[in-house]
């Protein structure tokens, strides 16, 4: 019985939760919707930030990750309850997150696929990263 309703309870969260693939625009801009830049404060302080992300690092350097301290500032930052979008350089590490944070945590994940490379050629308003 227990994993029936286990069983259950999986196939219900991968049915409510989504990935969107979507460019970043001006429109996703004025949705209001929290972006999570997930790059290295190297990758920020280079190109700048969105405007209105949240910077919060998933892979360092070294290709490294801390993925419990990673949900934990996710989940402090941003209401996992409703979407939420992900941007990183090219959209190669954010693919990646977003099935994860989909597939595994029933979130609704919008995947900025071009990054922060296609919102700076169309010209999206970028800012200089400020560290805390």
């Amino acid at each position: 019985m227990k994993k029936v309703f286990l069983s259950l309870l999986f196939v219900s969260i991968s049915i409510f939760a989504s990935i969107k693939n979507e460019e970043a625009s001006q429109e996703l801009l004025l949705s209001n919707i929290p972006i999570v830049d997930i790059r290295t404060p190297g990758e920020w302080k280079e190109t700048g930030l969105l405007k209105g992300s949240i910077p919060i690092m998933l892979f360092d350097e070294k290709g490294k990750y801390d993925l419990e301290d990673f949900l934990k500032k996710l989940n402090s930052a941003v209401d996992t309850k409703k979407p939420f979008a992900l941007i990183c350089r090219t959209g190669s590490r954010t693919k990646i997150l977003a099935q994860f944070l989909s597939q595994k945590m029933g979130y609704d994940v919008i995947n900025i696929k071009s990054g922060i490379l296609y919102a700076k050629f169309m010209k999206l308003p970028i800012l200089p990263y400020q560290s805390n």
